[in-house]
């Protein structure tokens, strides 16, 4: 069987072919058929369910690169085919995975179905809790929602908090401001933002505080108003200030909260407040759990299979 796909130009098959035909010769081991050039139609051969794929993924390229985006990165390509090989049929497609960021050309968004569901998820509702695994974008997606939501003056302003437990919350004996003593903390985050805005644009924001860090002690006594704000490392707050945090919302805010409840450094005997925000708040509306898994994982490929066996350690104890 055969189905054919028409091309506009030898630019979009030189961007879809990629360098030294990879990008080609990936679709198909992947997929298992065969493609072809011939003029300005590209040919794809095999079974009727393997061509239905290549081609639903060959028509994202193309409309990717009619868009604007010319490179498909090696990672970005993996994580398509793995979307792609594993869609049902007659499903929805994976859609629009970009987020239009200022002073950055490249495509910043969900790579896996898991993923778009958590994107969706905080664009959808005022509370997100992101539950899953290191390497899962967890706090990668939650910045660049808050970016895209300062840029459309949806938000004005970004809160970034995480719990300092490692310096007894105290963080007095560390050097310099507040900012100084806190940043080693919220590194993760500041690496996705930098990855999103301009050095300069991003030491305004600090400046002005339009953007503002601050160890969860901090937040004691606020209320946060037209700010989205994001709690990193959620399972290292106890109970009461989980209850602190998710008391300081404002008007004309949001929040996301991320998590990996396989990596807590609170003391032993500690509850972890995270576990008990979600049996007490999961009926409530506007509140959304999202659980990510190792089959989100977007770093090394080794990093996916790292944490399945560490699972299925777990699971066998």
């Amino acid at each position: 069987m055969n189905k054919g796909i028409k091309l506009e130009s030898t630019q979009e098959a030189q961007a879809i072919f990629g360098p030294h035909d990879e990008n080609i010769k990936a679709i198909e081991k992947e997929f298992k058929v065969k493609i072809t050039l011939r003029g300005e139609h590209l040919k794809v051969s095999g079974t009727a369910a393997n061509i239905n794929k290549a081609v639903s993924l060959l028509e994202y390229l193309l409309g990717a690169i009619r868009s604007g985006q010319t490179e498909l990165g090696r990672t970005d390509l993996y994580y398509l085919l793995k979307n792609f090989k594993h869609q049902k049929p007659g499903s929805q497609e994976i859609g629009d995975f970009s987020f239009s960021q200022a002073a950055k050309t490249k495509s910043i968004g969900p790579r896996t179905q898991g993923q778009r569901g958590y994107v969706e998820a905080i664009k959808k509702h005022d509370i997100v809790f992101g539950i899953g695994p290191a390497g899962t974008g967890k706090t990668y997606l939650a910045m660049a929602c808050a970016v895209e939501a300062l840029n459309k003056q949806e938000a004005r302003r970004i809160i970034l908090t995480r719990p300092a437990i490692e310096a007894g919350e105290s963080l007095g004996f560390l050097p310099g401001d507040m900012y100084e003593k806190i940043s080693p903390y919220l590194r993760p985050l500041y690496d996705a933002l930098y990855d999103m805005m301009g050095a300069e644009r991003i030491e305004k924001y600090l400046e002005t505080g339009i953007i503002e860090v601050a160890p969860l002690a901090y937040m004691r006594g606020r209320t946060l108003n037209d700010a989205f704000i994001i709690l990193d490392e959620a399972q290292n707050a106890t109970r009461e200030q989980m209850k602190m945090f998710l008391t300081r919302l404002g008007f004309d805010s949001k929040a996301v909260i991320t998590a990996d409840l396989t990596q807590s450094d609170l003391p032993e005997g500690k509850p972890i407040g995270l576990l008990q925000a979600q049996e007490i708040l999961k009926e409530i509306a506007g509140i959304k759990f999202v659980y990510l898994t190792g089959s989100d994982v977007v770093r090394h490929m080794l990093v996916q299979k790292i944490i399945e066996a560490y699972d299925r350690t777990n699971r066998n104890k």
